[in-house]
């Protein structure tokens, strides 16, 4: 197990060199908690047993303040091992290691645009979907294309489509854990109400400067700068 996660932050600092300009995109943090190993887990090998409690109840979940959890990296220490009446489970205090998501104002990532709409786009870096471009921080001057459902940056006489798919490149302005209990009331034209969940944590970019936005209108410029 401890192996994996070793494996897995190799990875991510491989991931991290090839992000544009990236600062700190993914962060260790020290943990402490309380572990609940069922009965029917008492078989295992007592850190096998806590890692895979401290996964169900850390992996892939929002720490306010800290990030999305993406692994746990290792155990420092394990204590206790007391039940209590009533209860057959094991507790344990533990230490631990967390690998966290969490990008820094100001660093340079590289998603897919996976969703557009009159108030911008929705990027994606797989493991992460909640990263939001409102149409203020787009390229200047861009129209949203009702008939292709896709945002057009007017560069010159030229339409530059920013098409679902594409890679895109996009500099983080903001890192949000709103309330999770937090809902949005939007009035639709037909009078009807939508109610959209926020998510525990928000990601907003930004794409209006140089170098930014979709990596197929940059590439040709990379590329000559690279023989150079």
């Amino acid at each position: 197990a401890h192996n994996r996660a070793r494996d897995f932050l190799r990875l991510v600092q491989a991931a991290h060199i090839r992000q544009a300009r990236a600062v700190a995109m993914f962060i260790l943090a020290r943990v402490a908690d309380t572990v609940q190993v069922p009965p029917m887990n008492l078989g295992l090998n007592t850190d096998e047993a806590v890692l895979e409690e401290l996964r169900k109840k850390y992996v892939d979940r929002v720490v306010r303040g800290s990030g999305l959890c993406v692994a746990i990296y290792d155990l420092h220490r394990i204590q206790g091992g007391e039940i209590f009446p009533g209860d057959g489970a094991v507790h344990f205090n533990v230490e631990f290691r967390v690998v966290f998501f969490r990008p820094l104002v100001g660093e340079v990532l590289q998603g897919k645009l996976v969703a557009s709409d009159e108030r911008g786009l929705q990027v994606s870096l797989g493991f992460f979907h909640d990263i939001h471009i409102p149409e203020r921080f787009l390229q200047d001057p861009s129209v949203f294309n009702q008939e292709e459902k896709v945002w057009v940056w007017k560069f010159g006489e030229n339409d530059m489509f920013m098409d679902i798919g594409e890679e895109i490149r996009f500099r983080v302005l903001s890192v949000k854990f709103p309330d999770p209990t937090t809902n949005v009331v939007q009035k639709q034209p037909d009078g009807t109400q939508l109610v959209q969940l926020i998510e525990p944590m928000q990601v907003i970019g930004d794409v209006n400067r140089d170098g930014l936005g979709l990596l197929a209108w940059w590439t040709h410029d990379e590329e000559q700068e690279e023989e150079l």
